[in-house]
């Protein structure tokens, strides 16, 4: 059926069939699965990765929306590995030779068990193993990156977890892209006005559960004096020891932001037209918490 699609080494592929246009190099083939749940639906947006015999990666994508993964590649010896969250890691050997298909057939991933949840009680953010990150455009072209240096928080576990609570509180004016003047305009009344605003606060009750690792954390956020209520998605790391062997756990959560929400408008331009500042921002969290003392 291969060669049907392509028309031998090289050639484009004549006819109706699905890869019909689709060429192949004459040192190349196709390598190809499905992937599936336990009950044999398919998974979306697995994550895909090939690796050579050096383990370098060559190439890495999604399952499309019907748990299918294609893709051209030199001939050789690869390593496929599949995950998608909530499940377990799957691993196995493909060799594709030149002008052929090498069909690993249905990848059926296993349920994976869920990290233990912290236990319930009164939580603080630890800010020395934690971040607050953002990434904003500039002048429509290139990407800024900064964080917020100065800020806490209180999480309260429940003993249902969807009944849990949090708290955090952010300083304005430690904002931090690495350029002194960028972030003193930035805290001028043009961008967060620190002088009248001078903190960020997110107050979240509802945590909700996406399966496996993943929870919607959806709260107020208070920003330039205006609340806009926003969802962090997050991805729930599990439990671990200090140094000094307290209990730790961790999460990650991303989010996006628009200025004009927060009547963040100011809109200086450049030569053509170009706002200084994009209107999104993505925001990017690494959290840590540990028990209340």
């Amino acid at each position: 059926m291969f060669r049907r699609w392509f028309g031998g080494r090289g050639a484009v592929a004549a006819g109706a069939g699905p890869l019909a246009g689709v060429a192949v190099p004459p040192t190349a083939g196709v390598l190809s699965c499905r992937v599936l749940d336990p009950g044999g639906e398919p998974v979306q947006r697995a994550e895909f990765v090939l690796s050579d015999g050096f383990g370098r990666k060559v190439l890495g994508g999604e399952s499309d929306p019907f748990g299918s993964v294609m893709a051209t590649v030199p001939a050789g010896e690869y390593r496929l590995a599949v995950t998608a969250d909530g499940y377990t890691p799957y691993h196995c050997d493909a060799a594709v030779s030149e002008s052929a298909h090498a069909g690993l057939g249905d990848v059926t991933l296993r349920l994976a068990t869920p990290p233990s949840l912290p236990g319930p009680g009164e939580w603080e953010i630890e800010p020395t193993h934690s971040q607050i990150g953002f990434t904003a455009r500039h002048i429509g072209l290139a990407r800024i990156h900064g964080r917020f240096n100065v800020f806490a928080g209180a999480v309260r576990i429940a003993e249902r977890m969807d009944q849990s609570a949090m708290h955090v509180i952010i300083d304005a004016s430690s904002i931090d892209t690495n350029v002194r003047m960028r972030d003193d305009h930035l805290r001028s009344a043009d961008f967060l006005d620190v002088a009248n605003y001078p903190t960020l606060e997110f107050y979240s009750e509802r945590f909700v559960h996406r399966g496996g690792g993943n929870w919607a954390v959806t709260g107020a956020l208070t920003l330039h004096g205006v609340s806009r209520t926003v969802t962090l998605d997050t991805r729930y790391l599990g439990t671990g020891s200090g140094m000094e062997g307290e209990t730790r756990a961790a999460c990650r959560a991303t989010t996006e932001l628009h200025r004009e929400d927060f009547t963040l408008t100011w809109q200086t331009m450049v030569a053509r037209g170009i706002a200084v500042v994009g209107s999104s921002i993505s925001i990017d969290l690494d959290v840590q918490i540990v028990r209340k003392s």
